[in-house]
């Protein structure tokens, strides 16, 4: 019983003065991820299928343009 009083008043001894070297602090600005990227490469992609899906629905709009494959995906 002995022993383990002066253990813990020993750790408590050595643990005290470190309790002031810790600190945590927040960011000011928050964490940002940017996925434009890939976002953007959808939105192309859809675009362009809505566009060439509308020249094919109405030619008489668009005269003389044929529209392009479509970009194979990965």
């Amino acid at each position: 019983m002995r022993d383990s009083l002066i253990l813990r008043a020993a750790t408590v001894g050595l643990l005290l003065p470190l309790g002031g070297c810790i600190s945590l602090k927040t960011p000011e600005k928050p964490i940002e991820i940017n996925l434009n990227v890939v976002i953007r490469q959808e939105v192309v992609v859809r675009l362009q299928r809505d566009v060439e899906q509308l020249i094919k629905a109405n030619p008489d709009a668009f005269p003389g343009t044929t529209p392009s494959p479509a970009p194979k995906q990965r």
